[in-house]
């Protein structure tokens, strides 16, 4: 089901439910998703309440929810507000949201909502297109900025023992900020484990390449997970990254990335997918009991999918 509301001040919201849950994004911004959630339930995505609600003006606003960036990251390019208004189109089965072209990039971004008519599942489709002039070589990014005080958790590549593995299964990339022994960080055998603490005073990042990639987020007895695709042989930012989390006082980001692709002027798209989940429950407590959790999980997606 489709209907128009007004949602967190603003009042262009397009809201997408059926039976078990329901998805808010909003006209007024964007594009930005800033609910998925149980039916009557809080909301997992943050939301920063001094910025939703606001439209236009040149700084850039947090506003919390989902978005779509193209990396790689910089100060300027990364940071075009989305504070204006999006153009929309329902056609029964999916929502297609589509930004002005940014004015500095030239970049448009679009996303497109599809229900799964019974279960707790979206399929969003990013896209990105050069309406510019020149080529321009970059990755789809989507952060969903999750709400304070859970954990997520990304698997490890399937082990195997040496001399048997030879080669490395694959990179874990650093930022100058992460501090490996903070104690938001849990090192699994199976599993890497980022808390997001309220209490925290620095911000932390890491990044992986998973074959698998999927990442999860447990808080208030639910969990979000969330999955796209791996493209063997693509190159892929921040030393090669589709998986990436980040965590400061106030959120943690579970952040998928596409391959780097040089888009054509005037028309070329970039197009990266991922699929989301909701169920009740908690990851566990041990390294074992996520891990098997989690593998759980998604063969509930793949069933969701197939269905």
């Amino acid at each position: 089901m489709f209907a128009k509301c007004t949602y967190a001040g603003w009042p262009n919201a397009l809201r997408l439910e059926n039976s078990v849950v329901e998805l808010v994004a909003t006209a007024d911004v964007g594009p930005r998703i800033m609910r998925f959630a149980f039916h009557k339930a809080p909301n997992p995505l943050k939301e920063f309440p001094a910025e939703t609600g606001q439209v236009g003006g040149s700084e850039w606003r947090a506003y919390g929810g989902h978005r779509l960036w193209h990396a790689p990251e910089h100060p300027v390019r990364t940071y075009e507000p989305d504070n204006d208004s999006v153009q929309w189109e329902w056609d029964d089965k999916t929502l297609k949201i589509a930004a002005r072209p940014e004015c500095r990039t030239g970049i448009r971004k679009e996303i497109a909502l599809t229900l799964h008519p019974a279960a707790a599942s979206v399929t969003i489709v990013h896209r990105l297109v050069n309406t510019g002039l020149w080529d321009v070589r970059l990755a789809p990014w989507a952060l969903t900025v999750m709400a304070p005080g859970g954990r997520a958790v990304v698997a490890h590549e399937p082990y195997a023992p040496h001399p048997e593995a030879l080669l490395p299964a694959r990179p874990l990339v650093l930022w100058p900020y992460t501090d490996m022994a903070d104690a938001r960080l849990r090192w699994g055998k199976r599993t890497v484990e980022m808390l997001q603490d309220t209490a925290a005073t620095n911000p932390l990042k890491f990044g992986v390449l998973a074959t698998r990639p999927a990442a999860a987020y447990e808080w208030q007895g639910m969990i979000f997970l969330k999955r796209t695709e791996f493209i063997a042989g693509a190159a892929y930012p921040d030393f090669n990254c589709n998986l990436e989390l980040f965590t400061n006082s106030e959120m943690l980001e579970v952040e998928s990335l596409g391959p780097l692709t040089t888009l054509a002027a005037g028309g070329g798209m970039a197009v990266h997918t991922e699929r989301w989940y909701l169920f009740h429950g908690t990851l566990g407590a041990s390294d074992q009991e996520i891990a098997e959790t989690l593998e759980s999980l998604l063969r509930e997606a793949d069933r969701i999918d197939a269905s």
